[in-house]
């Protein structure tokens, strides 16, 4: 059984202005996320930028973000890490805290070989007994989960149930489907991408777009898997300005500034991530102008 079915949101984690984070805006932000209908909270991905966060602070994040949501709908929590050790103490720590799943990126600048992803996961799925996404994100990390490798682990690792295609490569995550043959769960990890991985097959999306939009995000997948293919695509066209707008500079720079403008506080960058410039909060205000959200 799938993790979520739909639109899951990969949350901004708001920080004061001493970098610190805002707990109390985090908390009104998930429950916009809620009232918007986001089928699937994913906390501490990139997004939240968990990689500038301690471990106390990560683990934080994550009990908070459970607690606040409740059980109304699946939280998953971002615990990979470039260090296996790490991630399997992080992903344990999750478990015990009340996660439904977690996120685990491939390990990040040891570039690891296939056999070495096959360990990695392995590793943590020995480790715990919830459902593991993989998050297949090669320009961030430097690896590639070749689909072979997908479906072997798919296949051999009890735990892994899914995988977040952030390649970018359709005609990857083609082969993928082709070789898995639902043996595995595959979310597009590309907002731009959602109605090409669902006419593949695929489960919903992991979005950095649901931030600022949950209810557009969630009808755009929930009219494909209802049959009304027609308005996903309108919907999905109707987005890609303002994707392309959260996508002006480095995730998640662009979405934070978005949010700001939306109102919310969800306060500085963490280094060595840096403000959005004034000309692409120019370019995300025309953008959300014109879809409608501002």
């Amino acid at each position: 059984m799938s993790i979520f079915t739909g639109a899951g949101v990969a949350i901004i984690t708001p920080f004061n202005e001493d970098g610190s984070i805002n707990f109390e805006e985090f908390g009104k932000i998930i429950e916009d996320q809620i009232a918007g209908h986001t089928d699937a909270i994913i906390v501490c991905g990139t997004t939240g930028e968990s990689s500038t966060m301690d471990d106390d602070e990560h683990l934080a994040t994550i009990k908070y973000c459970v607690e606040k949501v409740a059980g109304r709908i699946p939280v998953i929590a971002g615990t990979g890490s470039n260090c296996t050790r790490e991630s399997i103490n992080l992903s344990k720590k999750a478990e015990e805290i009340g996660v439904d799943g977690l996120l685990c990126v491939t390990p990040y600048y040891n570039k690891a070989t296939q056999a070495g992803l096959y360990e990695y996961y392995k590793a943590i799925s020995d480790a715990v007994n919830i459902p593991i996404i993989m998050y297949n994100v090669p320009s961030r990390t430097g690896t590639n989960i070749l689909p072979e490798t997908a479906v072997k682990i798919a296949k051999e690792v009890k735990n892994v149930v899914a995988i977040k295609e952030a390649s970018g490569n359709i005609s990857q995550v083609a082969k993928l489907a082709a070789l898995a043959d639902g043996c595995i769960d595959i979310y597009s990890g590309n907002d731009d991408q959602v109605l090409p991985i669902l006419s593949l097959g695929g489960k919903g999306v992991i979005s950095v777009w649901s931030n600022v939009a949950p209810k557009q995000v969630h009808d755009t997948v929930q009219s494909f898997m209802d049959g009304d293919i027609a308005k996903a695509t309108k919907m999905q066209l109707e987005a890609i300005d303002l994707i392309g707008a959260l996508f002006s500079e480095v995730n998640p720079i662009p979405v934070k500034a978005a949010m700001s403008i939306l109102g919310y506080k969800a306060g500085p960058m963490r280094a060595p991530l840096t403000e959005c410039s004034d000309e692409h909060k120019e370019g995300l205000k025309k953008a959300m102008k014109e879809y409608g959200i501002l």
